[in-house]
């Protein structure tokens, strides 16, 4: 198999992951974490340069720290089957006393987890300090993070965009997903943004897009891409440009699955729309 359709493969698996975790507790969020599964497997197995196994304090290797936190099945189901914990685990989604709750959490030991995240803006925050502390150790690897478009309705990450432009921090690369999307509505009505491209440029940061960001083999072109422009003194930014649902029709372009499980027959139809690839667990 090449590694292109195997990658491929993972991407329609991570979609049914995400189906059937919110689907058994009738709980969570699958629309973001559908529109993401592209980056998440790109980020994974083709751009992150990682330990097999996995220690807290990532020296030695690359790191990613989730923002937006609720789109945790995608990010679970990704971990599972990168070989961070066993895929069977996803079983245990939400339920109480697992050690994968409906945001990640730290207190419960997850191999590749190493912040609770979903109290939103905060990511960058983290994610600038680890770049910092990259630099401080003479580490030369690199931070990535990934954050929800209407997130940055959240004025911290304004605050931590100045910081890492005024600093230098250019071992870091954070992706927005830009969806248009959020739990109220489009992020259009709720908060425009505005030109988030503009934004980001006039605070120094280095800014590139990836237009087809449901696109696998344009999610790593775009993501290879800024990491080439990493160490020139800047942070970098990809605006990564997907839609909420995708893979499964009647989730797509819309808040309405922003928080909210499908019913039986639901499922079943999201599944066929994305057929077995690696084995259910």
């Amino acid at each position: 198999m090449s590694d292109s359709k195997h990658l491929q493969d993972l991407v329609t698996q991570v979609r049914r992951d995400i189906l059937r975790q919110v689907h058994k507790v009738n709980s969570g969020h699958p629309g973001g974490s559908l529109g993401c599964a592209e980056f998440f497997v790109a980020l994974y197995q083709k751009l992150m340069d990682r330990n097999d196994s996995f220690s807290m304090d990532g020296k030695g290797e690359d790191l990613f720290f989730l923002s937006n936190g609720h789109i945790s099945p995608v990010f679970y189901s990704v971990l599972a089957r990168s070989g961070y914990f066993p895929v069977e685990e996803l079983n245990t989604f939400r339920l109480l006393d697992s050690r994968l709750q409906g945001h990640p959490t730290t207190h419960e030991g997850l191999p590749g987890i190493r912040v609770a995240s979903g109290s939103l803006g905060q990511g960058i925050s983290v994610a600038i300090g680890a770049a910092q502390t990259k630099k401080l150790n003479n580490d030369s690897h690199l931070i990535y993070t990934l954050c929800g478009d209407g997130e940055l309705q959240e004025g911290q990450n304004w605050e931590a965009i100045m910081y890492a432009a005024g600093n230098g921090i250019d071992n870091l690369i954070v992706t927005i997903d830009l969806n248009g999307q959020q739990i109220d509505g489009s992020t259009e009505n709720v908060l425009p943004l505005g030109n988030v491209k503009g934004k980001f440029e006039a605070f120094g940061w280095d800014v590139l897009e990836i237009k087809k960001g449901n696109d696998l083999d344009a999610v790593i072109e775009g993501m290879q891409e800024a990491k080439e422009r990493t160490g020139k003194n800047k942070p970098v930014c990809v605006l990564l440009h997907t839609v909420m649902g995708h893979g499964v029709d009647f989730m797509m372009h819309t808040h309405a699955w922003h928080g909210k499980a499908p019913n039986d027959e639901q499922l079943e139809t999201g599944l066929a729309q994305n057929p077995e690839t690696m084995g259910d667990y």
